[in-house]
């Protein structure tokens, strides 16, 4: 796969790390005991078909953190922006 940076131009998918879903919102209350909604957060996701947001960093390159959206199913990147 072949991700387009915004500062770098086209690299390979070697030079970045996936870090997290980007439509996922932490919960508020700070985390300092196990909730349902901690549990939640940090257990269980969805796996669903589609395009999805997800923010990656390139660690082998620039170092910034990007937003790319993808489709799911095919890995097909529709979008990459800065986050």
């Amino acid at each position: 796969m072949r991700i387009i940076c915004p500062h770098c131009g086209e690299r390979g998918l070697e030079e970045f790390t996936y870090t997290r879903d980007a439509e996922c919102t932490r919960p508020i209350d700070g985390g300092a005991k196990l909730t349902k909604e901690w549990e939640d957060y940090v257990y269980f996701r969805d796996n669903l078909k589609g395009p999805r947001k997800e923010y990656w960093y390139h660690s082998a390159g620039c170092h910034a953190w990007i937003k790319m959206e993808r489709e799911m199913s095919t890995h097909e990147i529709i979008s990459v922006t800065p986050p």
